[in-house]
């Protein structure tokens, strides 16, 4: 009796260890965790602008209507007439803007004759006035990212424009042969991108976009005489890349055509029509380009959910 009250302290101790010898290997439960959906996919559109000298005016249009219906580029790529509006459109110009630039331009301020020096214009002036319009920024300064396409002329070469002289890869892109200078960059020469290159998807690609908008300006073969010989070495040049040109159009996402063929390639004084073409081809083309644009981000957000 004595020596069970000597040890009667020690029971809630010994009670103690026995409790802890049980549970004491038991983990406590981790609290729950939610499963956090990843961010948003944010797609990368790309513009790509195609040539036609004064049928150019037309990608103004296409620009006013897609910012109206809140479609902003990410990148902006463009071919001799399409380099030209790509360039003031990449420096920060809103399609209003742009617009008002058009209707002030004159074709004394982008245009140098010279004779007997390999083409009848100079692009000296052509060079000068997308230098002023961008604010002398070179082409890694602008806005938004930007590509001006143009060929190599001894090598036939596409080659894309992405850093230096803003106002020379524009001259560069848009020298059509036989109606301006072949341009000397570092020792090479360079004439109008839609040899090779005339509505530049793939270049919009490289500029890392998703889904690539294409404008289609370009003269196709009809079966009438150009008249004038801007009209015919221009649709000469069509012709040469029609094949190219089509493969490459395969490549975009969304193509819209403005009606412009009736506009010739010297028809400064119907750049409002051209506008006005480019407006109304674009705005039957956005349904299409919001599908698009909803099944591309759709995908790349199952495809970020799987690897998530």
């Amino acid at each position: 009796m004595t020596s069970t009250r000597r040890y009667r302290p020690l029971l809630p101790l010994l009670a103690s260890l026995v409790l802890c010898a049980c549970f004491g290997s038991t983990k406590p439960t981790p609290p729950p965790v939610a499963v956090v959906p990843p961010a948003p996919v944010k797609l990368r559109i790309g513009l790509a602008l195609g040539g036609g000298a004064a049928k150019g005016f037309a990608h103004i249009g296409v620009i006013k209507m897609l910012e109206a219906n809140g479609i902003h580029p990410d990148v902006v790529s463009g071919t001799s007439a399409g380099s030209v509006v790509g360039a003031l459109y990449a420096s920060g110009m809103d399609a209003f803007q742009l617009q008002e630039t058009a209707s002030a331009m004159d074709q004394s301020q982008i245009r140098d004759v010279r004779l007997f020096s390999g083409g009848v214009v100079q692009g000296q002036k052509l060079q000068d006035y997308v230098n002023q319009m961008v604010k002398n920024r070179p082409l890694d300064k602008l806005n938004v990212p930007f590509a001006a396409v143009a060929t190599q002329l001894e090598t036939g070469e596409r080659t894309v424009f992405v850093r230096g002289n803003t106002g020379q890869a524009v001259r560069a892109s848009s020298s059509v042969p036989g109606v301006f200078e072949p341009v000397d960059i570092n020792g090479k020469h360079y004439v109008d991108g839609g040899v090779v290159s005339p509505v530049p998807v793939d270049a919009a690609r490289q500029l890392g976009a998703d889904v690539v908008i294409a404008v289609d300006i370009s003269s196709k073969a009809s079966g009438t005489n150009p008249q004038g010989m801007l009209n015919i070495v221009g649709q000469s040049i069509a012709i040469m890349g029609q094949k190219l040109g089509a493969q490459e159009l395969a490549r975009a996402d969304i193509v819209i055509r403005p009606k412009v063929s009736q506009i010739g390639s010297t028809d400064f004084e119907q750049k409002n029509q051209a506008i006005l073409e480019g407006e109304r081809a674009a705005l039957a083309a956005i349904p299409a380009i919001k599908a698009k644009l909803a099944a591309v981000q759709a995908a790349r957000q199952q495809q970020a959910v799987a690897a998530h």
